[in-house]
């Protein structure tokens, strides 16, 4: 039997290493949707920051499937903090303020994932982590921008827990592949359920 192709809708790096880590091999194709037009479409709606987080996977999986063969994987994270959602910061200068409104408080961070073929959604998937960030001084932020560089900027909570932004937090609650941007493992599972993987 033809397993069917594997295609990653996103262009992030974390997302395709924790794929290849797990031995799938697969092409990326970066979805092409305004983000910011499903967010601000979601919030009128009345949309949670958790149903954002699955409408953007599921957009992102959709749009590259309408024109792909195979299984496309979609994905997304969204961070709430005080009922805000949050997005990409632009600069290093909007980085460090976000930090510092982070600081001593507990935000949430929603990763979805979604599979799609032929335009159809398949199955979709949302986990949160409760990350508590640590009373910041603003010599560590400065120090953390620095060392950490422009890299972060492609992080929603400019932080990458693989790397430098382990020291930003007191406590994690949840999944550790939910706080890299992709819930490996019931993916795996439905991978395998689509004999992408071998049971």
């Amino acid at each position: 039997m033809t397993r069917p192709a594997l295609i990653l809708a996103s262009g992030s790096k974390i997302r395709a290493t924790l794929l290849t880590n797990c031995g799938l091999s697969f092409t990326k194709i970066p979805a092409d949707i305004d983000e910011d037009a499903v967010k601000d479409d979601c919030l009128l709606k009345g949309f949670t920051p958790k149903a954002v987080a699955l409408k953007l996977a599921q957009e992102k999986a959709l749009q590259v499937s309408r024109t792909n063969p195979g299984l496309v994987i979609g994905a997304d994270s969204v961070l709430e903090l005080e009922r805000d959602l949050i997005s990409k910061q632009k600069s290093l200068a909007d980085a460090a303020n976000l930090l510092r409104r982070f600081s001593g408080l507990t935000h949430y961070l929603h990763s979805a994932v979604a599979v799609a073929q032929d335009g159809q959604l398949l199955w979709s998937h949302v986990d949160t982590a409760d990350m508590s960030v640590r009373r910041l001084s603003d010599e560590f932020i400065a120090h953390y921008i620095e060392t950490a560089g422009e890299e972060i900027l492609s992080s929603v909570g400019c932080y990458m827990l693989e790397a430098y932004g382990v020291h930003l937090f007191d406590s994690i609650k949840g999944d550790y592949f939910t706080v890299l941007g992709l819930p490996l493992l019931p993916l795996l599972g439905q991978l395998r359920h689509y004999e992408v993987l071998p049971a």
